[in-house]
């Protein structure tokens, strides 16, 4: 058993029509899958799994007791919240997928890094860089840690740490890459010029990407402004007639 339960429907109306209209009515879809079995649609209240995350220590990592209305193979698991998609400009949920867990699995999660305590190094006029914000770890459901500590006491100016100075609880395994910057403390000069460094190459794809789509599009609306469909009984194409019509004089 999970420490809090959520209550969902199966939904056997599917597309974006149907998401739409559960939407307007409250309600977002869902799906739940794991543990061998066939994936399921559900729908379910947004606001009950905000609660839900917002008040547990685990967050998005908080195991909950599903409980589906009509039963099936899904009602009375434990499951995690594998992905919540929101919308870019409200945040709002709109989407929601369900991970059935075998609690005596062990499974691969992502944990927040908290950091405490001050740096001597920003009193001395640096600057904090948060360069990582979570940790994949494995571990078993049961074991997922709310959070993993980084005490930045010891930092000056020119100091990182790593994910491999990480001090991790008992018995979780480390997934992310052990030489990955964690945090570091710079200077506002160097800052300025890793992140002028970093958005360079970033705006140069941008433009470049955005160059692309343009010339794709503009190459996709003249393919179909010259594609012409022959009519029944060998009628001149379409294309053809919109030729013949821009050549005909207007009336007098």
């Amino acid at each position: 058993m999970a420490d809090v339960a959520l209550d969902v429907e199966i939904r056997s109306s599917k597309g974006k029509g149907a998401a739409r209209k559960l939407r307007a009515a409250g309600r977002i879809p869902g799906t739940c899958y794991g543990s061998g079995r066939a994936p399921v649609s559900v729908s379910l209240d947004p606001r009950s799994l905000e609660r839900l995350i917002k008040s547990s220590a685990t967050g998005i990592n908080t195991l909950i007791d599903l409980r589906v209305s009509g039963g099936g193979d899904f009602d009375g698991r434990v499951v995690l919240v594998k992905e919540l998609q929101r919308d870019p400009l409200s945040a709002r949920a709109l989407h929601a997928d369900f991970y059935a867990v075998d609690l005596e699995q062990a499974i691969e999660v992502s944990v927040p890094i908290h950091v405490t305590g001050t740096a001597p190094g920003v009193t001395n006029g640096g600057i904090l860089d948060h360069a990582l914000r979570e940790l994949k770890l494995e571990c078993l459901p049961r074991a997922i840690p709310d959070q993993i500590l980084v005490d930045v006491s010891q930092l000056e100016i020119g100091m990182s740490l790593h994910v491999r100075d990480l001090v991790l609880p008992q018995g979780v395994t480390l997934m992310s890459d052990p030489n990955l910057s964690v945090i570091s403390v710079v200077t506002p000069a160097a800052l300025e010029e890793e992140t002028a460094a970093a958005a360079a190459p970033a705006e140069g794809e941008a433009a470049a990407e955005g160059a692309e789509a343009a010339a794709a599009g503009a190459e996709g609306a003249e393919a179909k402004e010259g594609e012409a469909k022959p009519e029944k009984g060998g009628k001149p194409e379409k294309a053809e007639k919109a030729e013949k019509g821009e050549k005909r004089p207007p009336r007098g």
